[in-house]
């Protein structure tokens, strides 16, 4: 590749068209090459709002992506930094994703699959060979050049991405995606680029059943099930894949870094090298079945965290996904393996060792830009703290007791929320059409009649979320808090459909005991769905 072209402006060379992505401190807009009328993607960073540190990042990823010119990558083309803003200037990939693509096929199979993780290895082992990381492999850094039947499969976004030398294995602190995170990440050991291929085995296993090898609910299991190495083959979609395809995960699944095949060794698999006699053309609909539901949530978990990190104003009661810890529900029967599918970045590189050489992550950042969203996390289970935090005991009891209250309600638990509840509470209820009401019996008729549950289908899972919890002390035992409740879920076809409305809740602590006096929630707001069925979640 040429040397970039040398300018003063980035208005001398390019001409800026239609906008194609936005973040906090970035915008991503299709420009044209004034002298040769090519299209590309330009990164435009508002440096006014960088930091030190985030510059250092920025001239990082740009020097990265410089020396990386592989037909697997999207390219970078010029790097332009004026008084205001810094322009990189990349390709134009306009094939989306490559997960989507996958589910709009007619036809996928193992064969399929070994052709897509062969060129991921490709532009791996391009990065590891000029001693680059990339440290975020996932589905969303996977594209595809064009829309044409066939088109290359393109590796995105360094943002994350670091320089190694050689086999150069040290601590470069908690970076990737939690589903994606390697063992060795997770204890806290030093590493390299090993951390990629195990990233790639990850997503070669979702490649051949449409699901993630590592999951559940709770992170800290999650994370204890990768630091293990705990995943395994289930029937029946395990049934149908070959022995080669398993044998090639577990190479790339190998918890010991020194032990994991190499990206250079693992492109000379057999599964690889000789697909065509080795892994199955059998068209393999049960895959692209779960994986519609994967790309389904993955999406609208993602532009629900875009929605919050925005707002940056919310509890320190939820999880890496932006959810309220504890009102989650997910139906029994979903293949859906939630845990694994946001797709949030975590990156905290400003580690510092005290005496005791302990890591310190007192700091916490919030940012995003135009490719994602990325968190600086303070600790390992990356819990996010809210930036307008009031530190008052008291009102972190509300917020407390409201998540309690709620998920009563997610879990159709009439008891518990009268224990919550003042037997006369007062409500005023969408459903009321605005009558205010007294007592329990108008709550009741929803916890005994699950009809909201059978609509959305339990095996599809349900998953309700607090947003912007705002909490006044009206004196010592009374309290008010105002929140958004959002309520996610899948529909027959796979869609992912959402539902949103603002509560308002009063407490009143009576012997030492919080209880609910009163509420009133807004009429429904649909966001991604036609229509939803009153009042959220068994009730």
């Amino acid at each position: 590749m040429a040397a970039p072209l040398v300018c003063t402006r980035f208005s001398d060379n390019y001409e800026l068209k239609e906008e194609l992505g936005k973040g906090a401190f970035s915008v991503v807009r299709k420009c044209i090459q004034k002298h040769t009328g090519l299209e590309f993607a330009a990164k435009i960073i508002n440096t006014k709002k960088l930091s030190a540190r985030d510059f250092q990042k920025l001239e990082r990823e740009a020097r990265i992506c410089r020396k990386l010119q592989h037909p697997n990558i999207v390219r970078l083309h010029d790097s332009i930094q004026e008084e205001l803003f810094h322009y990189l200037v990349f390709d134009l990939v306009t094939g989306g994703e490559l997960f989507e693509d996958i589910v709009a096929r007619e036809f996928y199979s193992e064969a399929d699959a070994s052709h897509c993780i062969q060129q991921i290895l490709e532009s791996v082992n391009h990065c590891h060979t000029n001693g680059v990381v990339h440290r975020d492999l996932k589905p969303e850094n996977l594209l595809l050049a064009s829309k044409v039947k066939g088109a290359a499969v393109k590796l995105a976004d360094f943002g994350l991405a670091i320089e190694v030398q050689g086999d150069q294995q040290a601590w470069f602190g908690f970076a990737g995606t939690p589903g994606y995170l390697s063992p060795e990440v997770l204890k806290k050991e030093p590493y390299g680029k090993p951390v990629d291929i195990w990233a790639c085995g990850v997503i070669l296993y979702i490649l051949l059943v449409g699901y993630p090898p590592f999951w559940d609910e709770d992170q800290h299991r999650l994370y204890a099930q990768i630091k293990a190495g705990a995943y395994d083959y289930p029937s029946p979609e395990w049934d149908t894949v070959t022995p080669d395809a398993k044998n090639l995960i577990n190479q790339m699944l190998t918890v010991n870094p020194a032990k994991r095949v190499t990206a250079s060794d693992a492109l000379k698999h057999p599964w690889i090298c000789y697909r065509e006699k080795v892994a199955s053309a059998v068209h393999r609909q049960e895959t692209v079945d779960c994986l519609k539901k994967f790309n389904a949530r993955r999406k609208l978990k993602g532009a629900i965290l875009t929605t919050m990190l925005a707002t940056r104003n919310f509890s320190s009661k939820y999880d890496v996904h932006g959810r309220s810890i504890i009102t989650n529900k997910k139906g029994d029967g979903s293949q859906v393996k939630e845990s694994t599918e946001s797709n949030t970045t975590i990156e905290d590189d400003d580690v510092r060792e005290d005496k005791k050489g302990t890591v310190d992550r007192s700091s916490t950042v919030i940012a995003k830009d135009a490719e994602d969203v990325r968190i600086v996390c303070p600790n390992k289970t990356f819990s996010q703290h809210s930036t307008n935090s009031c530190g008052s005991a008291r009102k972190q009891e509300i917020v407390k007791i409201t998540e309690q209250l709620i998920e009563s309600i997610n879990n159709a638990d009439f008891e518990g929320y009268t224990k919550i509840c003042d037997p006369h509470m007062t409500a005023f209820e969408p459903e009321a059409l605005g009558n205010l009401l007294e007592g329990m019996e108008f709550h009741k008729f929803y916890f005994d009649h699950e009809s909201v549950l059978t609509v959305l289908g339990k095996n599809r899972g349900i998953n309700t979320t607090v947003l912007n919890p705002t909490v006044h002390l009206l004196g010592d035992d009374a309290a008010c808090i105002a929140y958004i409740i959002l309520v996610q879920y899948i529909d027959k076809q796979g869609v992912p459909r959402s539902h949103q409305y603002e509560e308002t809740r009063v407490w009143h602590r009576r012997d030492n005991k919080w209880q609910n006096v009163h509420s009133h929630r807004s009429a429904s707001v649909a966001s991604t769905s036609a229509a939803f069925p009153p009042s959220g979640v068994g009730k």
